[in-house]
């Protein structure tokens, strides 16, 4: 009896989607739409060219299932969990069944060479997804104090919040997501944010996390649009309560060898991971186990620079320091690219030092200018950055978040 050719079809899956609508705005082929309860993958329409799969914070989108038939987008819609797998009889599918093209980029991002790079290989076991839109955990602010000037254009926050007997164990270069409730029966909205505080907390013994957010004010044709996710967070009075979601983040994590040197590049609240290595190496800067930390930080001026005041008195044994200010009215525009070339030869060292780790974090236009830097930087040196970026990459020592 002839057995039934099965499709591999990709779906998300709805108990730990968490709605952030990454997938759907990363899609290059409009394969990805949604509704109020769901977020769907359109049949026939997927590609399978795996652009969603590193961006999804959770993992949901990385879900597959063998059918006779493709489910329908209605059928999706209405989902609380992913239905049963189909099997032909006893017929196992083999690796043969999968397409080429998904097989090599699955292949290409387990070694880094694409999408999302390893972690470092000393890096600790991070704990994901202990928390869920459908189960969150509970949170209660404990802090909420204004980083940049009071007369600054950008509002940005340093916000505590403590998870009492909730259990909520993080590392530094992992994000949460707030669940933000829209009331009338609508879905919560939903955001991520890095943490800013080391594994032991905000406060060394408390339970607690804190985050780096930026008010957001838009105007769209002569109407100013708030933020819902960032200004609800920055609107948050000591003792108010908000759910969360998480831990998120198997990547962007720290290595915790002895000798190893950081080289961290960041703007605005990008600079969320890097406050939260560099607080754990200058809590633990008597055991000198760790190697350099090298931090470029770019912002407007001085006074929209989030923590620039503790930057200052970072002792210089610890991390050097390069800021770069773009509206300074007695100087020229200077980025973090700029910055990077006037320090060419400290970074040609470290990038060919194999305890050396680079992470990147901000708006994702510096991203292009970070590039051309290095690529720069190693054509005077001898180094083909294009080559090491990649072998950089499938060690688990170059890491890019951008937004």
């Amino acid at each position: 009896m002839p057995t039934t050719e099965l499709l591999r079809q990709h779906l998300i899956d709805p108990e730990i989607c968490i709605r952030c609508n990454t997938c759907e705005e990363t899609c290059p082929r409009d394969a990805i739409t949604h509704d109020a309860n769901n977020y769907v993958v359109k049949p026939g329409m997927c590609e399978n060219c795996n652009d969603c799969i590193s961006p999804c914070p959770t993992g949901a989108i990385d879900s597959w299932r063998q059918v006779a038939t493709p489910f329908t987008i209605a059928e999706q819609f209405g989902w609380d969990a992913l239905p049963i797998e189909e099997t032909p009889g006893d017929e196992a599918v083999h690796a043969a069944d999968i397409p080429e093209e998904v097989a090599r980029l699955s292949a290409l991002a387990s070694q880094g060479q694409g999408g999302q790079a390893p972690p470092p290989w000393s890096a600790a076991h991070p704990y994901v997804g202990l928390y869920t839109l459908a189960r969150p955990a509970l949170a209660t602010c404990s802090g909420n104090l204004r980083l940049t000037a009071q007369d600054a254009e950008s509002d940005i926050r340093h916000i505590v919040l403590d998870f009492g007997q909730t259990a909520f164990p993080v590392l530094e270069g992992q994000s949460l997501a707030v669940i933000v409730p829209t009331g009338a029966g609508r879905p919560p909205h939903v955001r991520m944010y890095s943490i800013a505080s080391p594994r032991n907390g905000e406060r060394p013994g408390y339970n607690n996390v804190a985050l780096t957010v930026k008010r957001v004010t838009e105007d769209r044709g002569g109407k100013p649009v708030r933020g819902i996710a960032s200004n609800f967070l920055c609107d948050l009075k000591k003792g108010d309560q908000l759910s969360v979601a998480g831990p998120f983040g198997t990547s962007f994590l720290m290595p915790n060898h002895p000798g190893s040197s950081l080289l961290m590049i960041c703007t605005g609240t990008g600079s969320a991971p890097m406050r939260a290595m560099t607080e754990r190496r200058r809590r633990r800067l008597g055991l000198k186990e760790g190697g350099e930390l090298l931090l470029f930080f770019g912002a407007r001026n001085p006074q929209e620079l989030p923590y620039f005041g503790p930057l200052q008195k970072l002792p210089r044994s610890l991390i050097d320091v390069q800021l770069a200010f773009s509206r300074l009215a007695d100087k020229p525009k200077a980025y973090v690219q700029d910055r990077m070339l006037a320090c060419g030869e400290k970074l040609a060292r470290l990038l060919a030092d194999e305890n050396s780790y680079v992470y990147i974090c901000g708006h994702k236009q510096m991203e292009d200018g970070v590039e051309k830097a290095f690529a720069r930087i190693g054509k005077a040196h001898g180094l083909d950055w294009e080559v090491l970026r990649d072998r950089l990459r499938a060690s688990g020592r170059y890491h890019v978040e951008t937004y």
